[in-house]
């Protein structure tokens, strides 16, 4: 007796992959979400590839991982992939502090975001 198969997140002609601990906020992670969603997978890497944004190297690795997943798990065309979604959400905060005078200390917040990305096989029309 085995465990049953744990159905797909995605469909048949998708393929997923999460960066889980990405270090920044969610916020600037979004911005560079934003830049890729609906792009052709190739167009989006050179978009990431150029950008200024000190996120959108971790962006990168992570749509670069959902490509290698699409051709190598699922069989999918790379040639005809689209970045059909890219969602930024919040992950765990690192709390530290920071001494001040007269014996006082503020609060640093390292905030760590999750970026999910799904990249879908599209017909050719």
């Amino acid at each position: 007796m085995s465990k049953a198969k744990s159905p797909r997140r995605v469909g048949d002609n998708e393929a997923l992959a999460v960066g889980t601990t990405i270090r920044g906020s969610a916020q600037k992670l979004n911005l560079v979400a934003a830049l890729i969603r609906g792009k052709k997978a190739e167009d989006a890497l050179n978009i990431l590839a150029f950008s200024k944004r000190a996120m959108a190297k971790d962006a990168s690795k992570v749509l670069a991982s959902a490509i290698a997943n699409a051709e190598n798990n699922h069989n999918l065309d790379v040639d005809a992939l689209i970045v059909a979604e890219a969602s930024v959400g919040k992950s765990i905060t690192m709390k530290r502090f920071h001494t001040r005078g007269r014996g006082k200390s503020t609060r640093i917040l390292k905030p760590i975001s999750r970026l999910r990305i799904v990249v879908r096989e599209q017909e050719e029309a």
